[in-house]
């Protein structure tokens, strides 16, 4: 299941990736409203250990790739403690690129330690935007 996540990962790197993802454009303030939303949402869904709330926010790719919302919780829990329980969050701009929207967000886990996550979100035919991969890293600039 881990080397599932990395190979996403990878992939969500790989693909916005360069300085394309840096110079996309800036998106509607109701489109950073809903964008955000989803991502508290997961987030929120996380802290009461929701599976099915919390897998509802990722897309139908992401859902279909990993089966379950009980293996898609064991997994952030297991992979991603940091976004799993959070101890504080900050939004930064979402940028949209290519279709999709890149939501930089910096968390501070229990332990004061800074890190840096990057959600890529996509508009799903019914105007709702849902979380297509996440790749976190440690935040060695920025403090929360």
């Amino acid at each position: 299941m881990n080397a599932l996540f990395v190979r996403l990962s990878v992939v969500l790197a790989l693909a916005f990736a360069g300085t394309d993802a840096m110079l996309a454009g800036p998106l509607p303030a109701s489109d950073v409203e809903q964008v955000q939303r989803v991502i508290a949402a997961q987030l929120a869904a996380f802290a009461v250990d929701d599976a099915d709330r919390a897998f509802d926010t990722a897309t139908p790719q992401v859902r279909k790739a990993i089966g379950s919302s009980g293996r898609f919780l064991a997994l952030v829990r297991g992979a991603y403690p940091m976004v799993y329980r959070p101890a504080a969050v900050t939004f930064h701009k979402p940028r949209e690129d290519r279709g999709a929207v890149l939501q930089l967000v910096e968390i501070r886990d229990a332990d004061a330690k800074s890190w840096l996550a990057l959600f890529a979100l996509e508009r799903q035919p019914d105007a709702s935007w849902r979380i297509g991969g996440c790749v976190v890293t440690e935040n060695r600039w920025l403090q929360t």
